[in-house]
């Protein structure tokens, strides 16, 4: 017999979606993708179609669900225009707005809601960890797109639903996730240090970020902001050589500043995606208990080069 019923991921046909239906695919009766493109049934995962704005037929879905993901949200890995910066935020708050209506009105509703955010929503930090209770939130549009998130997240009247806002680290992972971008850097000799290297990057094992989500679902404590990031933060240089030592790459040409400025024009992103300094620590999830199977980067990148396909 399997430990839930129902899962149910809102927004769920992208990359982390995908890892988060198959973690829980053999541990509940059902999983339930709310996306605007309908999937052919896969077993007990199947979907329902919404367009994230309006109610329809999607919402008896939610019934009776042991928790309800929230993913929700357009790519932020693009040039901050004024047209893609309204819709990042539009994208990410008119779903997190429809959700919590939709709840409120709920006589079952979704006994945990977990909305995801970002660890990105910290300054930049090079001097110490960042964590959720003493953590200092930075400044920029990244940042302000957090706030907004969140604020609409906690503001909605869920009197019978938990709720935990995500901080999310860069999810590391076999397909479509920024590992095989920086292994392709590896591949070609270009995996050196990004800028001068110094910058953390807050990460998380694919494995762990669905964990998590599973260890707050059985700990009905815990509410609030949690932090999902490995507890050992790597800076850039060194997450490169880890990936250049793991594939056996000889060397890694760096790519100074001023070339990932240029970089980021040509293929369409920012190029604080790369240099901002995200040093995040899971001090919530690490206190109540939470133990990562991935606590160090030579580990997640080991085990995500062996099982490659």
């Amino acid at each position: 017999m399997k430990p839930y019923k129902k899962i149910v991921l809102a927004g769920g046909n992208g990359y982390l979606g995908t890892v988060l239906a198959k973690y829980y695919r053999d541990l509940a009766n059902e999983v339930i993708i709310l996306a605007r493109k309908q999937k052919p049934v896969d077993g007990n995962v199947h979907t329902a179609l919404w367009d994230g704005e309006t109610e329809a037929g999607w919402t008896v879905h939610l019934a009776g669900a042991e928790m309800l993901i929230n993913l929700c949200g357009k790519n932020v890995n693009c040039r901050y225009t004024e047209k893609n910066k309204q819709e990042i935020v539009r994208s990410r708050v008119v779903p997190t707005q429809l959700l919590g209506r939709v709840i409120n009105k709920m006589t079952d509703p979704p006994k945990l809601w977990i909305n995801l955010s970002s660890a990105t929503i910290y300054r930049h930090a090079e001097d110490h960890p960042q964590d959720e209770e003493t953590g200092e939130i930075g400044y920029g549009f990244s940042i302000d797109v957090c706030n907004i998130w969140e604020k609409t997240f906690f503001e909605a009247d869920t009197p019978h639903t938990r709720k935990v806002a995500l901080r999310m680290g860069i999810v590391l992972g076999r397909s479509d996730s920024v590992f095989p971008r920086l292994l392709n850097l590896a591949r070609l000799g270009l995996g050196g240090q990004q800028g001068d290297g110094q910058q953390y990057m807050a990460w998380v094992h694919e494995h762990d970020a669905a964990r998590s989500t599973q260890w707050l679902l059985d700990h009905p404590e815990l509410q609030g902001v949690f932090n999902c990031t490995a507890p050992c933060g790597e800076k850039n240089a060194d997450m490169m050589r880890i990936i250049r030592e793991a594939y056996g790459a000889p060397f890694g040409l760096p790519a100074p500043q001023w070339l990932l400025g240029i970089g980021a024009a040509v293929i369409g992103t920012e190029t604080e995606l790369i240099l901002k300094s995200r040093w995040v620590m899971p001090k919530r999830l690490l206190d109540s208990g939470f133990k990562f199977q991935f606590e160090k980067a030579e580990y997640a990148v080991h085990d995500i080069l062996s099982i490659r396909e």
